[in-house]
């Protein structure tokens, strides 16, 4: 297969309220932004793609019972770099799924933090490996799945 994800389109209620999340609190650049009442949007990315959009277009907040997406995972370099980003998302008051890191399954290496944005859309900062040890919260599927 030579397809891969280019970016990720995100509808929001409250664009400031989203861009600043994104920006301020995960550290994504903005590249640029649409300023229009009514097209209202901002490009952001990590230094050499762009990464995520968000449209203000949404009425309401993330739905998890509806079709579409189920959660944005991003990947961290290092096991010390989720908890950074955990500090970060608790000083914020961020709703978080899971208390602390843990692993993607029982007994896995990846693991890494879930919680929500700002509209409750599900979100996700993990690594591949340094998650050895920490708990796992279901046994009977992988912790990204039902949260």
């Amino acid at each position: 297969m030579t397809l891969r994800t280019g970016h990720i389109g995100l509808n929001v209620t409250e664009l400031d309220r989203s861009l600043a999340f994104y920006r301020d609190v995960l550290g994504f650049a903005l590249i640029g932004e649409g300023k229009e009442q009514d097209r209202r949007y901002a490009f952001l990315g990590d230094g050499e793609s762009l990464v995520l959009t968000l449209w203000q277009q949404a009425g309401t907040g993330f739905e998890g019972d509806r079709a579409g997406l189920h959660h944005l995972a991003f990947e961290a370099d290092s096991i010390e770099r989720v908890g950074e980003y955990e500090q970060a998302l608790r000083a914020y008051g961020v709703d978080f799924a899971y208390e602390g890191v843990v692993a993607h399954g029982e007994g896995a290496a990846s693991g890494g933090i879930f919680f929500h944005d700002p509209d409750g859309t599900r979100l996700e900062i993990s690594v591949p490996s340094g998650a050895q040890g920490a708990p796992a919260p279901v046994e009977a599927a992988p912790t990204c799945g039902f949260f």
